[in-house]
């Protein structure tokens, strides 16, 4: 399968820039977790306090691994795996009303298109909060654009060969 988790490292980062340092920041948000893989995102997100995930990945053995990862920690609540492309999926969320504080996506490295894609719809749509974060992760070589849609680069961090883009709303 096509997974790479995110690293351990790079993944505390996230969060931690996520919530400025604020313990709790993370209570009651919604995230989208796109490119989702084994979930470890999300998953993450929740054990912090997120309201609800949706978990959103096209593959069938993918999803799969989400579901099995979410019951052995015995989550059953406040997700939702959707398995579908991710585009679509966005579509469907917004279409449903859903508005979330964060979405994070990590596609395959090789997919260098699907950022530019995905990122463009969200700077867009109403699914992303106006003061939500889209957070990408990407080879730290690759560079998604700094601004696309409505979406404007407001921080980048590098971790090995990984780098994290945090993008706002412009």
């Amino acid at each position: 399968m096509d997974i790479r988790p995110t690293a351990d490292r790079l993944r505390e980062t996230l969060f931690n820039v996520a919530t400025a340092g604020n313990v709790g920041a993370l209570e009651g948000t919604v995230w989208i977790d796109l490119f989702a893989g084994t979930g470890a995102v999300g998953i993450e997100a929740l054990s912090r306090g997120a309201a609800k995930v949706y978990f959103v990945e096209s593959s069938a053995a993918a999803a799969k691994v989400i579901r099995q990862n979410l019951k052995s920690l015995q989550v059953e609540s406040g997700f939702e795996v959707v398995q579908s492309d991710a585009l679509k999926a966005l579509r469907r969320l917004e279409a449903e009303g859903v508005v979330a504080d964060f979405v994070f996506l990590d596609p395959p490295y090789r997919m260098e298109r699907a950022y530019r894609e995905v990122l463009e719809f969200l700077g867009a749509s109403k699914v992303v909060k106006a003061e939500g974060s889209v957070i990408a992760e990407h080879e730290k070589r690759v560079d998604p654009g700094e601004a696309l849609g409505g979406l404007k680069t407001a921080r980048k961090l590098v971790q090995g060969d990984a780098a994290l883009r945090f993008y706002r709303r412009s």
